[in-house]
């Protein structure tokens, strides 16, 4: 197998090492750590480059790692996040014993990784591009949401500095395109991330990913968690994989001769 990226070139230094581009889905999710410090260490340990995460804000306006709007699920706290200050959100445990993270922390932890981030609520915009800016961040983020007007936002504050993803509506208009309407997304981004099928639709066939590429966007699946099916999704061209299954990623993209992440071509 050809180490060669296949796909759109880059435009945003997110997307700069070759393709396929393999992503940590809440850093994984192994012993129930996801969004922890712990979960993103044991990631960077595989060698992951990409690690996906999403945003709450406090009440007070810190910036957390974190999927629910809610602590309930996976820590030992309880409470809405956008109602708690973070004095109180840090006092909970993920599992039980994992503190839930800044996201400022996690970019000085890892200062090598990029991080694609799903904005889960409007509260939490503001708060993000101020810490992308502090820490002058914008080559290592790209921003999702299925609002698509949270991310045109994003991308609009942030003046063309921040990468980011198709919403639903730039989704929707690309699966038309590939169908053969003569349709074409309004949104500027990137690249275009989605599950392989949604309500009993498939989203990403052949034609899919040839319509993206053809507007220079590239194709990230998630989540993909059965190695069978991440073969077959490569197959089809897609440009990465998010994931829950490390391990199982990995030894996918080895047995392809494309793993680790930050291998270099003769072309590069």
């Amino acid at each position: 197998m050809s180490d060669t990226q296949h796909g759109p070139r880059p435009g945003h230094p997110f997307l700069g090492l070759p393709s396929p581009l393999a992503f940590a889905h809440r850093g994984g999710t192994a012993g129930g750590l996801e969004n922890t410090h712990a979960a993103f260490a044991r990631a960077v340990e595989l060698g992951y480059r990409h690690l996906e995460t999403d945003v709450h804000a406090t009440a007070d306006g810190r910036l957390v790692a974190f999927h629910d709007a809610t602590l309930d699920r996976v820590t030992d706290g309880g409470g809405t996040i956008a109602d708690l200050p973070w004095d109180e959100v840090r006092r909970a445990r993920v599992a039980g014993s994992q503190p839930v993270p800044l996201f400022e922390e996690l970019l000085r932890a890892f200062p090598g990784a990029r991080w694609n981030i799903d904005v889960k609520a409007e509260p939490a915009l503001a708060p993000l591009l101020d810490v992308l800016a502090a820490h002058d961040a914008w080559d290592r983020v790209c921003v999702g949401s299925f609002d698509e007007s949270r991310a045109a936002r994003a991308r609009a504050l942030a003046g063309g500095r921040l990468a980011t993803s198709l919403g639903t509506s730039g989704v929707l208009a690309l699966r038309l395109r590939a169908w053969g309407l003569p349709v074409r997304p309004r949104a500027s981004a990137v690249c275009v991330q989605v599950p392989e099928q949604r309500y009993g639709v498939r989203v990403v066939d052949r034609s899919f990913v040839r319509a993206a590429h053809a507007l220079g966007l590239q194709v990230h699946v998630w989540t993909v968690n059965e190695p069978s099916r991440m073969a077959a999704l490569l197959d089809l061209g897609v440009d990465g994989l998010i994931t829950d299954d490390l391990e199982a990623l990995r030894e996918v993209l080895a047995s392809r001769g494309t793993w680790p992440p930050d291998r270099r071509t003769a072309s590069d």
